[in-house]
């Protein structure tokens, strides 16, 4: 036993020791030129700059990013395939359908490698010019005040039930086909609010058609820091955010899940990746695999019980 052991390890340790000897692909399960794709690029970039080897993305959209997501889960576990997951494809996807794998089981959480909060938007023609001002506003109109999202089922949609569910306003859900539809209509006071992601919302906000009121993380964005959080703006325990982060095939060695991490980790560190994180309206995290899984299977369960206690289908 002691000497297969030893062929083993004699076997497996070079191999990792020289990784990666050849090229690196990251599947994104979303299209090209979109807000995943473009940050992927510049992790892969960064890391074949590291590693003298060329990192290749391989889009693979299609079904909310289940398609792609699947094709890694039955990849090969050696490191050479690796996924670029979101909070679509690992959080929400998994709690409002059925997928074609086990978010939890059939990947290994590498690193969170960036996030893109998302922030609440409202109507100038609502006159309110704060959180617990749009709260009270909300309870004294009870069910008269709408919401808009970019669909059913998406995470704006839930960030707007997640916000009823903790304050106990009573609003009405107006789905769009994209949030850039919405904001018109904010704008004339159609429609009272959105919670927008920043990458967009943020460039309304500054035309003035728009008034943004709470990012909604858990911590205050660097893009914007003079804007409260959610929580200090009257709502705790609220947090709504997109990220992003790499996993690997089940079955990855942890040796080359440690490498993995550490590197990916390198590479956020690079001031000239956080610029170009921060440019597109995003920001570096980074962090352990064990932390990434916990903060995947925190908000996979949080939505859940949004979906379960809004009847979302």
């Amino acid at each position: 036993m002691r000497l297969l052991l030893a062929i083993l390890l004699a076997a497996v340790l070079p191999a990792q020791a020289q990784y990666p000897d050849r090229p690196v692909r990251i599947v994104v399960p979303f299209p090209a030129g979109g807000p995943t794709d473009v940050l992927t690029r510049v992790v892969a970039q960064k890391l074949g700059d590291r590693w003298s080897k060329p990192v290749v993305i391989d889009n693979k959209p299609g079904a909310g990013g289940a398609i792609g997501s699947e094709f890694v889960a039955k990849s090969a576990a050696d490191g050479y395939t690796l996924l670029m997951g979101t909070s679509s494809t690992h959080s929400v996807g998994p709690a409002l359908q059925n997928v074609p794998y086990d978010a939890e089981k059939d990947f290994i959480p590498v690193v969170n490698v960036g996030s893109a909060a998302n922030v609440l938007i409202v109507s100038p023609a609502l006159g309110v010019s704060d959180v617990r001002g749009l709260i009270a506003l909300a309870k004294a109109k009870a069910g008269q005040l709408n919401y808009a999202s970019s669909g059913n089922g998406t995470v704006t949609h839930l960030s707007g039930e997640l916000f009823k569910l903790l304050t106990g306003v009573q609003m009405q859900h107006v789905p769009y086909k994209g949030t850039g539809l919405a904001i018109p209509d904010i704008a004339r006071g159609e429609v009272a609010l959105i919670f927008d992601n920043i990458v967009t919302g943020l460039q309304h906000a500054r035309t003035g058609s728009v008034r943004l009121l709470a990012v909604c993380t858990e911590q205050r964005s660097s893009l914007v820091p003079e804007v409260p959080t959610m929580a200090e703006a009257g709502v705790p325990g609220y947090e709504s955010s997109a990220w992003f982060g790499l996993f690997a095939p089940a079955g990855l060695p942890a040796p080359l899940v440690a490498k993995l991490n550490a590197e990916v980790g390198a590479a956020l560190a690079d001031a000239d990746l956080r610029a170009r994180f921060n440019a597109a309206g995003a920001e570096t995290v980074g962090g352990t695999p064990q932390s990434f899984a916990q903060r995947i299977r925190a908000e996979r369960e949080k939505w859940a019980r949004v979906i379960s206690a809004a009847n979302i289908r």
